[in-house]
């Protein structure tokens, strides 16, 4: 089983208009309520590739209530904490340009952490649980880092994305895999990459210290993918990119689904570089059909 962790859910209020006036009465064209969370992203792919998986994370109040529901209607598996605090409402304003509101969280007591953390207790070796998004405030700084040894007594995998010192602080725990994008890559060695060899280097040496594989994001360049025996590149899928959002979270979601079922490292990298293009060519996160066509578009080559 993958289970995928949100712990700071979201319901994104979407407005639509065509101008925003700043001071005055603004009236949109059309709105609607969208159950938002990068690991929730991650769980939409995985459904879309079939492969079994179950959210967790916290919920709480009635916009939890309707997230919970806006899952069921995906016929996403779920298995939240509910707590006594309300889940977030994020607002997103869609007019001659973009604006973005997004909400700190809830406050979620010791009590409601410690049932989640007892969600561990079912996991299995085999078993991968992918953690993403950001922290509510009210959850120590280190609370993913928490999870980890847990997880690793159980003999499952994870995957953390998240970047910087929080990133290099999991590597001891032997991540699955980790997705720096190249520049993130670099700051981590507080370097500017001269080439690409360079940057393959820098992605080895986080192998030394304890990743399992290494999947490199370069927008339109595609994709590496380093792990203890290869080194893989896949090209960018060709198409028009209209959406930033989930593009990350739907690569990893078919690099983990497909490593999951195959334990095949390049193919996860073809899937999911054809999951992430789908994802930026669609105003939503890519269903079915659309990876469909972008998958015979991915080629993997051996660097190395």
């Amino acid at each position: 089983m993958i289970y995928t962790v949100t712990v700071n859910p979201a319901l994104d209020y979407v407005l639509q208009l065509e101008k925003v006036n700043d001071g005055e009465t603004n009236r949109s064209s059309d709105t609607q309520f969208l159950a938002g969370g990068k690991g929730i992203n991650v769980s939409q792919i995985l459904n879309q590739l079939g492969v079994e998986n179950t959210a967790w994370g916290f919920v709480g109040g009635f916009t939890g209530e309707e997230l919970i529901r806006q899952l069921n209607v995906k016929q996403i598996n779920s298995d939240f904490v509910r707590i006594s605090d309300t889940t977030r409402v994020n607002v997103k304003i869609h007019a001659q340009q973009e604006t973005e509101i997004n909400a700190a969280g809830p406050k979620i007591t010791d009590q409601e952490v410690a049932a989640f953390k007892a969600r561990l207790d079912d996991l299995k070796p085999g078993d991968v649980v992918v953690i993403s998004g950001s922290l509510a405030p009210s959850l120590p700084t280190d609370f993913y880092e928490s999870l980890l040894p847990t997880i690793r007594e159980k003999g499952a995998e994870f995957v953390v994305d998240t970047t910087g010192e929080a990133l290099l602080r999991t590597l001891k725990f032997h991540p699955l895999v980790i997705k720096p994008n190249h520049h993130e890559l670099a700051d981590l060695f507080h370097t500017e990459f001269k080439s690409t060899n360079d940057m393959l280097q820098a992605a080895k040496k986080l192998l030394d210290q304890g990743a399992q594989n290494v999947m490199i994001s370069m927008a339109g360049e595609g994709a590496y993918l380093v792990t203890p025996d290869h080194i893989y590149h896949a090209n960018a899928a060709k198409g028009v990119a209209v959406n930033s959002v989930g593009a990350g979270d739907s690569m990893i979601a078919g690099f983990v689904g497909t490593w999951f079922e195959t334990h095949d490292a390049a193919e996860g990298l073809r899937v999911g570089s054809a999951c992430g293009g789908a994802t930026a060519f669609t105003e939503d996160i890519a269903v079915k059909s659309q990876i469909d066509v972008v998958l015979p578009q991915i080629k993997i080559d051996v660097v190395e």
